[in-house]
């Protein structure tokens, strides 16, 4: 039996990705007359037909049998990664290159501190830095295309995971906003509350839902059509009166509301809202001993000076 080659299996899943020969010769740095050949001869070897051929469409189009063996290519490809990640992790622990995955709710609130924290703690660390949402960023882990993830809990996924912090969620209320008045806002006191949100496939949406009692997926009553992509534009909503939200601790002490005609005051509640904050790897990864002895750093970056 001829085994197919590391490089014909990164053709294939390359393919798969890209959804496109040129972009996928691109990704795999040939060009696309030797990815298609390496195509046909892997399917020779496996005497089997992995992609549709005499469609219109230019997009590949997979067999059952060609997604089937996408799949376990993929699998192979991070068995055979492992192998030269567990060397490298004992030669050299925290070096080399490291692929980070962070949501967008907490990357541009930590990564100032962070990096530089990094850089001088691991020198021979080459961090590579990828934002997105939750739900992208555990299936680019799980496919191998990312090492390691900065996120909030709970999330699905086939994940192992460090906890670094916990994140109290605070409230953001226009200036001279009824509930400015306390020390703190009850968390039953929003229920009343215009509460703006990020948009859907932000867990920070999800996780504010959760604390308010709002089903998942649903604004409250009079907020229908608001909703935002960062937040930075729900300050600016808050600010002008549109309504009020939550806003994590983290980006706060970050200065996420520093110039805004906003008032911030503390929750209060039988359990104060928030998300925990961790490090996700994939179960059983070489580097998992490395990824928790990077927890530390992470919580000393968000705790700050």
């Amino acid at each position: 039996m001829i085994l197919p080659s590391p490089q014909q299996l990164r053709y294939l899943v390359a393919l798969s990705e890209h959804g496109h020969f040129g972009r996928a010769a691109e990704a795999c740095a040939v060009t696309q007359s030797t990815l298609s050949a390496g195509l046909i001869a892997l399917e020779r070897q496996l005497a089997a037909r992995l992609l549709e051929r005499g469609h219109a469409t230019k997009r590949p189009v997979f067999t059952p049998l060609g997604l089937e063996i996408v799949a376990r290519a993929r699998v192979a490809l991070a068995a055979l990664e492992a192998v030269a990640q567990t060397a490298d992790a004992a030669r050299d622990p925290l070096s080399g290159p490291l692929r980070l995955g962070v949501i967008p709710t907490i990357g541009p609130f930590l990564l100032p501190r962070l990096m530089p924290a990094l850089r001088r703690a691991f020198p021979r660390l080459r961090l590579w830095l990828r934002e997105d949402l939750t739900e992208r960023l555990v299936a680019g882990l799980e496919a191998g295309r990312l090492d390691l993830l900065l996120l909030a809990l709970p999330c699905a996924g086939q994940i192992e995971t460090a906890a670094v912090a916990e994140d109290p969620f605070v409230a953001a209320l226009p200036r001279g906003h009824h509930l400015a008045a306390r020390d703190a806002v009850p968390v039953a006191a929003l229920a009343a509350e215009r509460l703006l949100l990020l948009e859907d496939g932000h867990c920070l949406r999800a996780h504010a839902e959760a604390s308010c009692g709002l089903p998942r997926g649903m604004a409250p009553a009079g907020a229908e059509g608001f909703a935002a992509t960062s937040l930075h534009t729900l300050v600016q909503m808050v600010a002008g009166g549109l309504g009020v939200t939550l806003l994590p601790r983290l980006a706060v002490d970050a200065g996420v509301a520093a110039d805004a005609p906003v008032e911030i005051r503390p929750l209060e509640g039988a359990a104060t809202p928030g998300r925990n904050l961790a490090l996700a790897w994939r179960p059983r990864s070489p580097r998992a001993a490395e990824f928790r002895a990077l927890a530390p750093a992470v919580a000393d970056a968000i705790a700050g000076p």
